[in-house]
């Protein structure tokens, strides 16, 4: 039987939906807004494209890789300091912690390059694997770990005589590392969605772990608290226990990271990603949650973060249109405007 449905029946539906919206634009509004925002932008003028950069917070300054040079800036002015030349496709640049020496994947001539901190002299080359990539320096036995993307290895090397000490087979395709000054390295395996585990003392693989997501790139390392934050296509992030390899979450993030870093005083983890976001996560709570997906620069898929400013560093440039795909090149890059290479500095 037909009946009319009166006006009060309808009222809590209609509030709860009503509610319901608010709830999540208030959410989104407050993940775009958060604690941080672009301070600045810096540009560079010189050309070459980008692959990873890192912040020496006790010198005040940012190496960023830069195809056949690594530029140097003053991280507080964003002032060009040096350059170090004659390279061939650079990817990364690892610290030494004496303040001496630096080590650049020089993925395009096959070596690492030792330079000169003080002065950007370079000091010796060592032949590496194939497309060595990301690369970590590790304090308890002074060894630098170049990861070789094309021979799938990773060269070891005596960071006070600068020899190789072991070529390493790995399970398949290296992406960025991440250590825990004990003597532990651990390394993403893109094409199997895997994170390894490396005892530095013995150099022999300890463990190998899924990934809890598709093809990890970047990795941020949480030391005090064991976990591991691998970001991912699919745009999310895995949170894994360091000791056992158990997945605890999996945060939202943007599309296309590249790069994850750690915050140990405010707790947090960050993914820059290529779609033109950096996602902040709270590992303070069992959940996880985003609590900012700020908006950057389409590109900006690479960063640097400075423990003592708090400061995040993102570069990323403006691109014309992309060339079609050939058989020799199938995906090939989008041409870069000269002049539009940036640095975003990302802050409080």
């Amino acid at each position: 039987m037909f009946m009319q449905r009166s006006t009060r029946s309808f009222r809590p539906a209609w509030v709860a939906t009503a509610f319901f919206f608010a709830a999540l634009l208030g959410a989104k509004t407050l993940a775009a807004q958060g604690p941080y925002r672009v301070l600045d932008h810096w540009k560079l003028s010189d050309a070459g494209w980008w692959d990873y950069l890192i912040a020496d917070p006790a010198a005040h300054r940012l190496y960023i890789t830069r195809g056949d040079h690594v530029d140097v800036l003053d991280s507080g002015s964003g002032k060009l300091v040096g350059t170090i030349g004659g390279l061939h496709g650079t990817h990364g640049v690892a610290l030494d912690n004496a303040g001496k020496f630096g080590y650049i994947s020089d993925g395009g001539g096959n070596a690492v390059v030792v330079f000169d901190r003080s002065s950007l002299a370079t000091v010796t080359t060592i032949p590496a694997g194939t497309n060595p990539d990301g690369i970590v320096f590790e304090p308890a036995t002074q060894t630098v770990w170049a990861f070789n993307g094309r021979s799938k290895d990773v060269t070891v090397i005596d960071g006070a005589t600068h020899t190789v000490l072991a070529t390493i087979p790995l399970p398949g395709r290296p992406e960025f590392p991440a250590v825990d000054g004990k003597g532990t390295v651990f390394d993403n395996i893109e094409d199997k969605s895997e994170i390894v585990r490396f005892d530095a003392h013995t150099r022999k693989l300890t463990a190998e772990w899924p990934a809890g997501c598709d093809s990890p790139s970047g990795l941020a390392f949480d030391p005090a608290g064991h976990r591991l934050f691998p970001v991912c296509d699919g745009k999310k992030m895995s949170v894994i226990d360091s000791e056992t390899g158990k997945v605890l979450a999996n945060p939202a993030i943007g599309d296309g990271p590249d790069a994850a870093r750690w915050s140990a005083r405010y707790k947090l983890a960050f993914a820059s990603c290529g779609e033109g976001v950096l996602a902040v996560v709270d590992a303070s709570k069992p959940d996880y949650p985003t609590i900012q997906t700020l908006q950057t620069q389409r590109g900006a898929r690479t960063m640097a973060y400075d423990p003592t400013t708090d400061r995040i560093y993102l570069v990323t440039a403006e691109f014309g249109p992309r060339p079609a795909a050939t058989p020799e090149n199938p995906r090939p890059r989008p041409s870069m405007i000269p002049g539009s290479f940036v640095v975003l500095v990302v802050g409080r």
